[in-house]
């Protein structure tokens, strides 16, 4: 059965702005809810506002381009008209951003209704009885929508909607609190920068080794605030990544060994940054994103091309002997922790702790030193890893 959306966007902030046009995270409010709903499945999101203003009409073009098409409505028996007879809908409250983790279990529900508690911490919720107040979510039939558009009269079509579903008996589901978790009530943009902070610290992924855990943690964090309030999108900066990684695999083709070591370097957290901004934006990444892909092979390239020159001027085969063997010693580790948690996995070999590696042996010249370090590094990695899938599965 089609899912629909109904996105109230009418109340205004302490400002006297539209509380959907309060920034977050370089674009508004109603941005933000629309990609919500969208990455739920809902289709389509209707929003229920008295005008279109400049600024909120700029923001419904800026989500078609994403391909988000949102549909403005200036009352409710127009807003019925847009779904299905019988389909299910999710009404989304003025102001709220929702959390993910909510969303998806109201989507398990067949009519509920999302709830915090009647505290002080959400005074500014609207109130369902002594004990509850709505979270902001709810799952009801259009069916009602279009009934209680046609008796609304003046009164508020959310809170009247809301209202209706309790007395018809739907199930009152706990949001889920504490930890950064559970919704927020949009004030002003003051209020807006604290959500914003919350969005970044919970856009953070696990941190596999130990270049992108202990020496990237500033840089990503830096870049990715930056780049968040820009039109950047996060497939140019994993092709930018691409692009430098074999721009370095030439340069040590030519000699130009400072120029491929800085290339990799200015690599090393534009996939990282790219990963946040895409979870930011509700759109992760594919594992299986052609460019995303291909950057460990273009590090194996850019290795094989240290070691060709090398072995080219003065260290002999040693150099492309060690080259290849740390590639294929590295894919094989690769292999072999794939889908594996395997103790201390960030002290393994990886793209990032190669590229870091090669500063101190650059700053010497000690470019068959480095080759032959990454050789057996690459080796070792591979053996423990193997030793230790083993010890698991006899165990």
């Amino acid at each position: 059965m089609a899912l629909g959306a109904l996105i109230g966007a009418y109340q205004e902030d302490d400002a006297g702005g539209l509380r959907a046009l309060l920034p977050l995270a370089g674009r508004t409010l109603i941005e933000y809810q629309a990609r919500c709903l969208a990455a739920a499945g809902a289709a389509p999101l209707i929003v229920l506002v008295e005008r279109v203003p400049t600024a909120l009409n700029d923001a419904f073009e800026r989500l078609r381009g994403e391909g988000i098409v949102v549909v403005p409505v200036s009352d409710g028996n127009e807003a019925a008209s847009r779904f299905e007879a019988g389909s299910q809908l999710v009404l989304l409250a003025d102001g709220i951003a929702p959390d993910m983790g909510d969303l998806t279990t109201l989507l398990e529900e067949d009519a509920a209704i999302l709830t915090v508690p009647d505290d002080e911490a959400h005074a500014d919720y609207e109130r369902i009885d002594s004990a509850h107040r709505w979270a902001g979510l709810a799952r009801v039939d259009s069916n009602m929508l279009g009934a209680t558009a046609a008796m609304l009269g003046d009164w508020d079509l959310q809170s009247t909607l809301l209202r209706r579903a309790v007395q018809a008996g739907a199930r009152l589901v706990p949001s889920t609190t504490g930890d950064g978790r559970g919704p927020f009530l949009a004030r002003d943009e003051h209020s807006m920068a604290d959500y914003e902070r919350r969005l970044l610290v919970a856009s953070r992924t696990a941190r596999e080794d130990m270049v992108s855990r202990y020496l990237l943690p500033i840089v990503e964090e830096v870049a990715t605030e930056k780049l968040m309030e820009t039109g950047v999108r996060p497939a140019w900066l994993v092709q930018a990544a691409l692009m430098m990684m074999v721009a370095a695999a030439f340069c040590f083709t030519r000699g130009w060994h400072w120029a491929a070591v800085a290339l990799l370097i200015l690599s090393t957290p534009l996939d990282l940054v790219a990963q946040r901004l895409a979870t930011l934006r509700l759109k992760p990444l594919s594992p299986n994103m052609p460019s995303r892909r291909l950057l460990w092979p273009a590090a194996g390239l850019a290795l094989a091309a240290l070691g060709w020159f090398e072995a080219r001027h003065g260290s002999g085969w040693g150099a492309m002997l060690a080259a290849l063997g740390a590639c294929a010693f590295a894919e094989a580790g690769r292999v072999e922790r794939a889908g594996r948690s395997v103790p201390g996995a960030e002290w393994h070999f990886g793209r990032r702790i190669a590229i870091w590696l090669a500063l101190p042996f650059a700053i010497g010249g000690w470019w068959s030193l480095y080759l032959g370090l990454i050789a057996v590094y690459a080796a070792t990695s591979f053996f423990i890893a193997q030793h230790l899938r083993h010890a698991v599965e006899r165990d």
